[in-house]
Formats: C-alpha cells, structure tokens, sequence
C-alpha cells in the first residue's frame, strides 16, 4: 500500500543495531546517575545499620559496667544493688529494666517506688524511695520486735529497735460485742489503715506528741500523748475537722487530760 510501512519494514526498523537500546522504565524515569546515587545511600544506610547494632550489641563500647544508687536511707546501697541483680557486663539495651524494678520491689519491701534508667553508655541508675513509718506494731512473738507500718497502711519492715518519734499502733480488739463485729465488718488491715489515717490528720503540735494511737473498733480510736493525756478520735472520719476542734480545745482548756473530738460538732473536755 502506498505511503504505508509493511510488516517487514517495521521489524527492519526495531532491529536496527545503530538504534539505542530501551532502558527499563525505571532506569528511564530517574536516569542512571540519580539511580546510582540512590544506590549508594541504600548500601550507606545498611552499613550504618550494622554498625549501630554492633555498637549496642557487639561493642564492648555500650556495655553495662556500673549500678549507681540513689535515694536510700535505711537501706545499704550493697543491700540495694543485689536485689536489682543488674546484669553487668550485659549490652545496655539488653537490659530489662522493668525487670529490675520487679525485682526490687519484691525483695525489698522498704522501697516504696524505684526508678531504673539507662545511663549511656555503660550505666544503670537505680533511684529509690523508701517507705517512711507512721506507725508501729509491737510483734506478737518472742524478742521484742516491732513491725513497721508506711502511710498507705503496708507492714513492710520488722525491727528490733523502735523508731524514735514514731506512735506505737495497739489494736485491742476483744471478741465480743461490737468490737468483734467491727473486726469481722472490716477486717484488721482495714483498722491498721484507719489508724494510719488518723494518724496522717492530725495537728502537727499534737502529732509530735503521740505516744500511741489505740484502735477498739472502727469507730472508736484514741490518742494517748506522752505526758498521760488521752484523746477520743472516734472513727477516721471527718479528720479535718477533728484535727482543727482538737486544736482549739488544748488552747481553751490547756489544763485538761482527756479530750473528745470524735464529734468535731461538739468537742468536750474533762479533767485538770
């Protein structure tokens, strides 16, 4: 046909070896010296990669190689850093430091919280927070002991020297009448933190001045103050207002021995 290429023609053309080849339509897209380049980086990030890892895995570099502690009071650092059982020698990223802080808490009741922190590049930071008693419970058993008792109303340490300056806790729980009702109502680690309560609302004057905290039922606790004075608490309830009536009372009547603030309302007074 006229003016038309054949078949032939057109395969001559598409085989003609002067003609350039067709570069794959990626190549063609970003042309050969921006596919190189991006080549390079790709091969640069891997070798970076690697090298990372091997810095945080392999290196001696990142390695943990001390436990620093900080915080205690009562507790030993020692005591401290074998509870934790820091895998020294370890990569530092290895470390699981939520598993210490398990450790931690449950070996050593004393600490309240802990704070495990990687300190780059070869430490463990161990800070504490010891538990502060409020209370104390003379021990049942033989010598003399005596349990500690935190704010949150947890027996977490036994002692063999009373803390100075800390109320002794005396739970004088007979086993009839609404005592025994109270007890069995609420339980016995539900009066403790009754106790620990009160304890926690009272005046700062009055509280430096507690010799023991007695607790008969839930609603019938007391104060005995170290120079024989005695004060009615009532329950833990209305704290506040019991601490500010109880404030006002020893100024109004600083002769009296015994004083009732279990109704805040109505407080009373007796004795000189």
């Amino acid at each position: 046909m006229a003016g038309g290429a054949t078949t032939a023609e057109r395969g001559e053309r598409q085989q003609d070896p002067s003609r350039p080849p067709r570069l794959p339509g990626l190549v063609r897209r970003l042309g050969p010296r921006r596919l190189r380049m991006i080549v390079i980086l790709a091969l640069a990030l891997v070798l970076l990669g690697g090298g990372a890892l091997w810095v945080l895995y392999g290196s001696r570099w990142t390695h943990v190689e001390r436990v620093s502690v900080s915080g205690t009071d009562v507790l030993t650092q020692a005591q401290v850093r074998e509870a934790a059982d820091v895998p020294v020698g370890k990569p530092l990223v290895s470390v699981d430091v939520d598993a210490i802080e398990s450790r931690l808490l449950r070996k050593l009741p004393r600490i309240d919280s802990v704070e495990v922190t990687r300190s780059w590049p070869h430490g463990i930071g161990l800070k504490v927070v010891e538990r502060t008693p409020v209370l104390i419970v003379e021990s049942t058993g033989k010598g003399g002991k005596y349990v500690e008792v935190d704010a949150k109303g947890v027996r977490f340490a036994t002692v063999s020297v009373a803390p100075e300056g800390v109320p002794a806790l005396q739970l004088t729980l007979s086993g009839t009448g609404s005592q025994t009702a109270s007890l069995r109502r609420f339980g016995s680690d539900r009066l403790v933190r009754e106790a620990v309560r009160v304890a926690g609302d009272l005046p700062s004057a009055v509280a430096r001045a507690v010799k023991a905290v007695k607790v008969r039922s839930y609603d019938s606790i007391s104060l005995e103050l170290g120079d024989g004075r005695t004060v009615a608490w009532g329950s833990g309830e209305r704290g506040g207002a019991k601490a500010r009536a109880l404030t006002a009372l020893m100024k109004a009547a600083p002769g009296a021995r015994h004083f009732d603030v279990s109704v805040p309302t109505a407080p009373a007074s007796s004795g000189s």
